[in-house]
Order: structure tokens, then C-alpha cells, then sequence
């Protein structure tokens, strides 16, 4: 066979694989779990309150908001890309121990939460979450957490908003720039409709910036982190997890440390053990 026939195969293969990606990425990007409308969340030593936020386009919003006791301010969680707030619950106590609420939604698609799931749409429900929030918290007692996949969203709403500070545990420089590792021939500019430009948004965030970012990271590498930190680097601190992954930040004391610091603008924090989520085992990749 010549070497023109098997570049004529290799198009054709990237072709295909193009416009299964285009027209089905949301099964390839986002590992949803669906929850009954009458699941019942249930936590040990922690008080949660379920809510839903109807949309005007009829779609409805599910979410939690875990309380302290005496709350000095709300920590907005938005949260990493699998499951759903059933699983990713139990990483409230990370704030709550520091007499912080968390409020924390599920996308579109994910848990309870209904609607077509678009990045428009994550946006525009990411920032109408945020609102409810001010209506009630003065933005300077608000503080936005990202995990991974909510990154990009959490500094979305940072960069058009006002609140305390910006955490972001695991963030990508864009999530199409994420995707060409994996898929490095795919025209992902074209087809890709998830760009999410973490680096883009976050020039317009003029709260404090903390990124959170474990060095063996292998889904995100912690180059990302890197790149983003040089960007405001004025405002911006970067905490590296030495010898973290994606999924097990919070197995490290390094990282409660960090969380500690941001949370309380002080170290020398002793990590409990039996309160917070160190040593709940997620994964290591």
C-alpha cells in the first residue's frame, strides 16, 4: 500500500472520530450520575440543607448548603467533573471546620439537576447560583472554590464579580487545550464546544487568587497551574501538593494547610484528623 492510501485512511479516521466528538463530546467530557427526584442526601456529623433553583428556562438547579454554626462566610463549591454532590457532599467539612457554609450545586444533567448542558448554559447557571448567593452574603464574606472541572466556571464568576477570594484545586488552562493531549490530531478548535478559557477569564479577577495543584497530577498536569499563576502573578499564590494527583489532594496535610491559610489569612493549622476528609480514599491518578 502506498503512503499516500494510509494518509488518505489516517484523514478519514480523523474525520470520523471529528464528528463523533462534535456532535457527541458530552458523553466523551462529562461522567454524570443521575439521582432520583426522592433521593435523600444523607452526611454524618454535618448539616445539609437541600434546595432547587427553578430557570426561566424551566430547567432546575439541585444543590446543597451545608451550615456551621457560626458561619464567618460561604465557600461557593463548584465542583469536579464525575458523579454527582451525593459523593462530592462529604468535602464540605473541609470548610465547615473552619465555620464556613458551602453551598454547592450539580450541573445540568448531573444528580437532580435537569436542562440541556452547554457552556453557555454552565455559565449562565454557575453566575445565577453566585447572585442568589449575594442576595444574602456581602460578596466579601463569599469565597469561590473550583475543583477541576469547576475551575473554569469559578473563575468565570470571579473574573465578573467581587468576592473575598478565588480557589482553584486542580485548574486547567483552557479545557480544549486539556482535550488536545489526549486527542492531538483532532481539529478541536473547530469541533470542540467546551473551550472554557481559564487563562482568558482569569485576567479580570481582581480578588486574591490561590491555586491548589498536587505535582503528580496526571489528568491535569501541574504545568496548567504554572501557567495560570504567571498571569496575575501579583495576586496570585500558588500551593503545590508535592507528590498529589488529581483525585487525592485532600489525603495530603499540605493541602488542608493551604485551604487553612486562605480560609483564615494565618498557618500553623493542625490538621484533624477525624473531621476533615484526609483520610477518605478517592483514588491516586
Amino acid at each position: 500500500m502506498e503512503w499516500t492510501s494510509y494518509v488518505i485512511i489516517l484523514f478519514i479516521i480523523i474525520a470520523v472520530v471529528s464528528i463523533l466528538l462534535y456532535f457527541f463530546q458530552e458523553r466523551f467530557l462529562f461522567h454524570p450520575e443521575k439521582l432520583p427526584r426522592d433521593f435523600v442526601f444523607q452526611y454524618e456529623n454535618q448539616v445539609a440543607e437541600e434546595y432547587n433553583l427553578e430557570l426561566e428556562d424551566g430547567s432546575i438547579i439541585n444543590g446543597l448548603h451545608f451550615k456551621s454554626e457560626k458561619p464567618k462566610g460561604v465557600v461557593y463549591y463548584l465542583k469536579g467533573n464525575s458523579k454527582s454532590i451525593k459523593g462530592w457532599g462529604k468535602f464540605a467539612v473541609d470548610f465547615t471546620i473552619h465555620n464556613f457554609d458551602v453551598i454547592m450545586i450539580d450541573y445540568r444533567g448531573f444528580g437532580k439537576s435537569t436542562g440541556k448542558l452547554s457552556q453557555e448554559s454552565m455559565k449562565r447557571d454557575a453566575l445565577f447560583v453566585y447572585d442568589k448567593i449575594k442576595e444574602k452574603v456581602p460578596e466579601n464574606r463569599i469565597i469561590v472554590y473550583g475543583r477541576s472541572l469547576g475551575t473554569g466556571l469559578a473563575t468565570k464568576v470571579a473574573s465578573v464579580n467581587h468576592p473575598r477570594a478565588l480557589i482553584l484545586a486542580c485548574p486547567y488552562f483552557s479545557m480544549s487545550k486539556d482535550v488536545k493531549r489526549y486527542l492531538p490530531l483532532i481539529p478541536l478548535g473547530l469541533i470542540m464546544r467546551y473551550h472554557m478559557p481559564t487563562y482568558k477569564w482569569i485576567k479580570y479577577v481582581e480578588c486574591p487568587i490561590n491555586i491548589i495543584h498536587g505535582t503528580n497530577d496526571r489528568v491535569i498536569k501541574f504545568k496548567s497551574s504554572l501557567q495560570l499563576s504567571k498571569i496575575k502573578p501579583n495576586t496570585t499564590k500558588l500551593f503545590p501538593i508535592i507528590e498529589g494527583g488529581h483525585k487525592n489532594l485532600h489525603n495530603f496535610e499540605s493541602y488542608h494547610q493551604a485551604i487553612h491559610e486562605i480560609l483564615n489569612n494565618t498557618g500553623n493549622f493542625h490538621v484533624d484528623r477525624e473531621n476533615t476528609s484526609i483520610n477518605f480514599i478517592r483514588g491516586t491518578k
